[in-house]
């Protein structure tokens, strides 16, 4: 589990079709082999850590459902080490199961915030409302707006500064994870209609 606050931006030092190495710098003393990290909101598996460089494996689900088979050397990534009993939540529970990518449409500086606009499969708009929450690359953000094939978020300037959406560009792809209590109930809701008699 994971909060979606992000601890720090780590660069890509490698990467081939099944595994993933990451230089860190603030939270490497506190990483252990086997070890749950996000990056860019991916809950994924620490296998060896050399010096300050975490590698970590890469499915094939993984590749397919997120934007981590875009990454290239020197990309820079989110990263968040795992939730522990007794750490402050600051945004929302993110489990790191990615549901889908989202596309860039916009972004706009309205004031002191940077307003993006993204992109996103219909099937999933039914999870997203309007000041509910949304992972988007791993960061806790509040849903300012939404249609059926778009949702907007206000990102303040620390959280703009010290992740890496200050190098996102319109048409990038993003990883989108949507409050999974809207997922729950829907299951819950679907299940008691189908098993009334």
């Amino acid at each position: 589990m994971f909060t979606g606050i992000i601890n720090e931006v780590g660069q890509v030092t490698q990467k081939n079709h099944s595994e993933l190495s990451i230089n860190v710098s603030t939270i490497i003393d506190n990483l252990e082999i086997g070890d749950s990290i996000s990056i860019n909101g991916t809950c994924l598996t620490i296998t060896t850590i050399q010096g300050s460089t975490l590698t970590v494996d890469l499915s094939p689900e993984t590749l397919k459902r997120t934007n981590l088979g875009k990454l290239t050397h020197s990309s820079m990534v989110n990263v968040e080490r795992p939730l522990s009993f007794g750490d402050k939540v600051g945004g929302h529970i993110v489990q790191g199961h990615v549901d889908t990518t989202g596309t860039v449409s916009s972004i706009n500086k309205t004031g002191e915030f940077h307003v993006f606009t993204i992109l996103i499969p219909e099937n999933l708009s039914r999870y997203v409302v309007t000041k509910g929450f949304i992972a988007l690359d791993g960061i806790s953000l509040t849903v300012t707006n939404h249609s059926a094939s778009s949702f907007t978020v206000a990102v303040i300037p620390y959280t703009f500064e010290n992740t890496i959406l200050k190098t996102r560009l319109p048409g990038d792809k993003v990883n989108l994870e949507v409050d999974m209590i809207a997922k729950y109930v829907e299951s819950a809701v679907f299940w008691h209609q189908n098993m009334e008699i």
